[in-house]
């Protein structure tokens, strides 16, 4: 390795000893154009990150990391709701704390969640019965190509479960900005999961929400300064009505949660959970011993060991229910982004 490459350890929560071949922090949307088309002159590859919180780089990144750090909160306040226009580089937590603080409620059930405000579309993030789009207005893209900048309403991002247009058409030479955000004033508390629902719909207050919503995500999951981990490591998985069904029989306890579509979705930790997999060991990666969906770096894991680790558990899991799960996490090679199901096959 030459000495001109720099540490991505602690710009992914996993924590991996990765390096790329230069690293660059950009505080405005010139400085991703700047750097994506020095990138394109020398014909390295070019990835932005946020925090790293969703993306395991299976070796070391042969061209340019640039860490987005575009900040800047607007509020606007309309008659029927709050707008707010986000830079891309804001923490996601610390803006669910801002607007609370501001006194702007809907944003507490995604409390917690690691990761930036412009990482939030990509995935469509969601938690305890809210996701992104629900709150989403608009999506501020920047094409590194032409250096236009466009905006994508809501209903242009085709969100779905964990997925959107930024993982697919705006994927390669696109950069998110920022985020516009539209917050009712008529707020009404999602109640729908977990602890949530010990809460009383008529006097539950934002902070209430927000405040259970921290405590049952830090009661199962770890943190990433401590323990190195992506959170969810799997999709929660949708199966037919039919294969529910089946299961149903075999696995009476087993949670599933009907969509609107005809399909079910499955809790993907219970899954894991029920191969007896909690506490599972290979290498330096192991299974999180609280909570099933989550994989950390136990000790100095390489890249190989979690790869490892996360095919045992997809075999297991399916083996055990046929049902085969599909990373949530974004897998990164040397070159760029690498089909992740592919690489646990």
């Amino acid at each position: 390795m030459s000495h001109q490459y720099s540490s991505l350890q602690a710009d992914n929560t996993l924590g991996l000893e990765i390096c790329a071949r230069e690293r660059i922090i950009a505080e405005t949307p010139e400085a991703i154009l700047h750097a994506w088309q020095e990138a394109k002159r020398s014909h390295h590859p070019f990835i932005l990150l946020g925090e790293g919180s969703n993306v395991l780089f299976l070796e070391d990144f042969a061209g340019t990391v640039v860490l987005n750090r575009i900040k800047g909160i607007a509020i606007q306040q309309q008659a029927e709701a709050w707008q707010l226009h986000v830079g891309a580089g804001e923490n996601w937590h610390a803006l669910v704390k801002f607007a609370l603080e501001k006194g702007i409620a809907g944003l507490e059930n995604l409390a917690l969640i690691p990761g930036m405000a412009g990482s939030a579309p990509i995935q469509n993030i969601g938690a305890y019965g809210v996701e992104f789009k629900d709150v989403c207005e608009y999506v501020d893209v920047l094409n590194l190509d032409s250096g236009e900048t466009l905006r994508l309403h809501r209903d242009d991002c085709a969100f779905g479960y964990r997925d959107s247009i930024f993982k697919h058409r705006y994927q390669q030479g696109y950069a998110i900005v920022a985020v516009g955000l539209r917050l009712p004033k008529s707020w009404q508390p999602v109640l729908s999961y977990g602890d949530l629902s010990r809460l009383d719909p008529a006097t539950a207050t934002p902070e209430e929400v927000f405040n259970a919503v921290c405590q049952m995500r830090q009661s199962k999951l770890p943190d990433p300064r401590v323990t190195g981990n992506v959170g969810s490591f799997f999709k929660n998985p949708l199966i037919s009505h039919e294969q529910a069904e089946r299961l149903k029989l075999t696995s009476p306890t087993m949670p599933y949660y009907p969509q609107a579509n005809g399909e079910v979705k499955l809790a993907a930790g219970w899954l894991i959970d029920q191969c007896q997999l909690k506490g599972f060991r290979i290498g330096g990666a192991a299974v999180h011993q609280q909570q099933a969906l989550v994989l950390i770096n136990a000790e100095q894991a390489t890249p190989q060991d979690i790869v490892e680790l996360a095919k045992a558990v997809r075999m297991r899991v399916g083996e055990k229910f046929d049902v085969w799960l599909e990373p949530e996490v974004r897998f990164i090679g040397a070159q760029g982004e690498r089909n992740a199901v592919e690489a646990i096959l």
